[in-house]
């Protein structure tokens, strides 16, 4: 004796309710790659963080952080963060050595006139060579 399965009924005409799969199906659909951080804005970080310490990391800085901005905005890579950093850090560390700079300059701290000894010469009466080699 052999059981045949039993014979369902059509499915009604509008399904189920459920909505039609996706053309691709249910499969594992794979996320576009990673855009990664942009290189500027690590850069711009890194010399904003050097201006401290030198003048020239700190106008480097800015620049690579207002191009970071403008590279991010079209291609959507990360760093926004990093490239805000260093225009703030490097903006911060400029002003201040103009700062400084301007303080060192009006109290004059650069020249040694105010505290240096005055200078002493000494002058030699020459004497002509072959008399000095004569004795």
């Amino acid at each position: 004796m052999t059981e045949e399965p039993p014979s369902y009924p059509p499915p009604p005409p509008g399904g189920y309710g459920y909505p039609p799969p996706p053309p691709g199906g249910y499969g594992y659909q794979p996320l576009p790659p990673a855009a990664g951080t942009n290189g500027m804005a690590i850069a711009s970080l890194v010399c904003s963080l050097l201006g401290l310490l030198c003048g020239i990391g700190s106008i480097l800085g800015l620049i690579f952080g207002f191009m970071a901005l403008g590279q991010i905005n079209k291609t959507g890579q990360g760093g926004r963060g990093m490239a805000m950093a260093g225009i703030v850090i490097g903006a911060i560390s400029l002003v201040l050595s103009i700062v400084v700079g301007i303080i060192f300059a009006m109290n004059g701290s650069g020249s040694n006139t105010k505290s240096s000894a005055p200078a002493v010469v000494i002058t030699v009466d020459h004497q002509p060579a072959l008399a000095a080699l004569t004795m």
